[in-house]
C-alpha cells in the first residue's frame, strides 16, 4: 500500500492545526484525483446516494440503469479507481467511458451499458459571494515546482475538498463549507513553504449576446476549410467559451474537436448559443482578411468551460486557457468578462503571452470606464465595440483606458435554417481574433509578429 509523508513543515503544521491525526475530519468517500484512488468507508448506503455522492467527488458524469438496486458497503484506502468501484458496486457490471477533452462517464448497469440511461446528478458546488464576485470559500492553491505534497491529505486537514486542478500545473481549486473557514486556511497556508501562492477565485457569469434577434439576411461566408488541415503550422484559435453546436454549410470543417472543462453541454437546437454565434463571428473576421479562393488552414478549437451551467469561474478561465494552448492554439478569444481581478489568472495570462500567443478579450457591455478582466490585464488585447465604419464607440461599450482596440460589434449568424442579429463587444473580440488569424494565414507569419500592423491597418484606434 502506497505511504504519504509529508514534507516536515507541513506535518508540524499539521500537528499544531488539527492535533492528533485521528480525530480530523474525514468523508466517507474521497477521491484523489493526483493517483486516481478511492478511500471509503461506507456502510449499508443505497446505490444512488453512492453514484451522486462518486458524481459529487469525481466530477464524473454517472448514469444507471432504471430499476438497478443496491446497498453498498466497503472499507479500504488508496485503492485504484477500478478496483475501488469493484469493491463498491459488488456483482453489478460497470464500465468507465474516457474520451480526450471530455469529462469520464461512469456507466452502472445490470444488463448493458446501453440501458444506463439515468443521470445521477452529483451535489452542485457550493458558492458563497462576495465583492466583485470573489468566491469566498473557494482557494486557488499553487505548490512550488517538485513539491511532493499531497494536495488532498492536506485538503482534508483544512476542512476543505479539491474540486479543481489545472492540467500539467500544480495547481489546485479548494471549496471550503463557508467563508470563516477560508479565511483561517488562508492564514495557515501562508505559513507552509511547499505552497508557492494562495489565490482568490471568482465567479463569471454566462455571456450571453447583448442583443439577439431573427434577421433575414443571410451569411456572406465562402471560405472553405483545407481538408488537409495545413501543413501541422496552421493558425488555431482557441476560443474559450460556451458550448458550439453544429454550424452547417461548409463551417463545420474550420472546428476541431471540442474541449469540454466543466462537463458535458445539452444546448439543444433552438437558437444558437453564445459560443455558437462566437465562432461564427470568428469566422466572420476570418473572411474579411483570408486569401480569397484559396482554402484555408485556420481551425476553431472550442473550449467550453460552462458546460450546463450558469456560470463559470476565473479558474476554469486559466484551466480553459491551458487546454487549449496544449492543444496548438497560437491565438486566443475569449468574448467574457467580469470586475474579478485575479493574480492567479493574470500570471497566467502573462505566461502565455511571454510564448507568443495574442490573447483577444471583451471590454464588457456596459458604457463605464472601469477596468474588465481579463480584458484589463496588460498583456490581453482589450476590444470594444464600435457604432459605425469611422470607430465611432457603441452606445453599451465599455470605454476604459485599457481598451487597446475598437471593432464593429454586429454580426449576422445564420442557425438551423434561420439568421441572427447579433451584437456586443463578445461579436467584437471574435472579429478581431478572426481578422488576425486570417492576416496571420495570408502573410504567413505568426500571429504575434503581425500584431503591430493588425493594430495599425485592421482595427480602429481607441478614440
Amino acid at each position: 500500500m502506497r505511504k504519504t509523508f509529508l514534507p516536515l513543515t507541513l506535518l508540524l503544521l499539521a500537528i499544531t492545526l488539527f492535533g492528533d491525526g485521528a480525530s480530523a475530519a474525514t468523508s466517507p468517500l474521497v477521491w484523489n484525483e493526483k493517483e486516481k484512488t478511492f478511500n471509503a468507508d461506507v456502510s449499508g448506503v443505497p446505490l444512488p446516494e453512492l453514484l451522486k455522492t462518486i458524481s459529487t467527488a469525481t466530477g464524473w458524469e454517472v448514469y444507471l440503469e432504471p430499476g438497478t438496486s443496491y446497498s453498498a458497503s466497503a472499507k479500504f484506502r488508496d485503492i485504484p479507481h477500478t478496483d475501488a468501484l469493484r469493491r463498491l458496486l459488488g456483482k453489478l457490471n460497470f464500465e468507465i467511458s474516457t474520451q480526450t477533452n471530455s469529462v469520464p462517464k461512469l456507466f452502472v448497469f445490470h444488463t448493458g451499458a446501453g440501458k444506463a440511461t439515468q443521470l445521477i446528478r452529483g451535489d452542485a458546488k457550493k458558492i458563497i459571494l462576495g465583492k466583485d464576485r470573489v468566491i469566498l470559500n473557494h482557494l486557488i492553491v499553487s505548490l512550488k515546482r517538485g513539491s511532493k505534497t499531497d494536495i488532498n491529505v492536506l485538503a482534508q486537514q483544512l476542512g476543505a475538498k479539491v474540486i479543481g486542478k489545472l492540467e500539467g500545473v500544480d495547481s489546485y481549486l479548494l471549496e471550503f463549507p463557508d467563508e470563516a473557514s477560508t479565511i483561517a486556511a488562508r492564514e495557515q497556508l501562508s505559513r507552509v513553504d511547499e505552497i508557492a501562492s494562495v489565490d482568490s477565485n471568482y465567479s463569471m457569469e454566462r455571456p450571453t449576446p447583448f442583443s439577439m434577434a431573427s434577421s433575414d439576411r443571410g451569411s456572406s461566408f465562402n471560405l472553405k476549410a483545407d481538408a488537409t488541415g495545413g501543413d501541422g503550422k496552421q493558425t488555431i484559435i482557441g476560443m474559450i467559451d460556451t458550448a458550439v453546436q453544429k454550424l452547417g454549410a461548409n463551417m463545420d470543417g474550420f472546428l476541431l474537436p471540442a474541449i469540454a472543462v466543466a462537463g458535458e453541454a445539452n444546448p439543444g437546437g433552438d437558437v444558437p448559443t453564445h459560443g455558437t454565434a462566437m465562432a461564427e463571428s470568428i469566422l466572420a473576421g476570418l473572411n474579411s482578411t483570408a486569401t480569397q479562393g484559396q482554402p484555408s488552414s485556420v481551425r476553431i478549437l472550442p473550449v467550453d468551460i460552462y458546460g450546463n451551467n450558469t456560470d463559470t469561474t476565473t479558474f476554469y478561465v486559466a484551466d480553459g486557457i491551458v487546454r487549449a494552448v496544449n492543444g496548438g492554439a497560437n491565438i486566443l478569444s475569449l468574448s467574457l468578462g467580469s470586475a474579478g481581478d485575479s493574480p492567479f489568472l493574470g500570471s497566467l495570462i502573462e505566461q502565455v503571452s511571454e510564448k507568443g500567443i495574442p490573447i483577444f478579450a471583451a471590454a464588457g457591455n456596459q458604457p463605464v470606464t472601469s477596468p474588465t478582466y481579463p480584458a484589463a490585464y496588460p498583456q490581453v488585447i482589450a476590444v470594444t465595440s464600435a457604432a459605425d465604419r469611422n470607430g465611432t464607440l457603441a452606445p453599451y461599450a465599455n470605454r476604459g483606458s485599457f481598451v487597446d482596440v475598437i471593432l464593429p460589434g454586429a454580426n449576422i449568424v445564420p442557425f438551423n435554417g434561420r439568421s441572427y442579429y447579433v451584437n456586443g463587444t463578445s461579436v467584437s473580440t471574435a472579429l478581431a481574433s478572426g481578422m488576425m488569424a486570417g492576416l496571420a494565414e495570408s502573410t504567413r507569419q505568426a500571429p504575434m509578429k503581425i500584431l503591430p500592423t493588425f493594430r495599425n491597418s485592421i482595427a480602429y484606434k481607441p478614440q
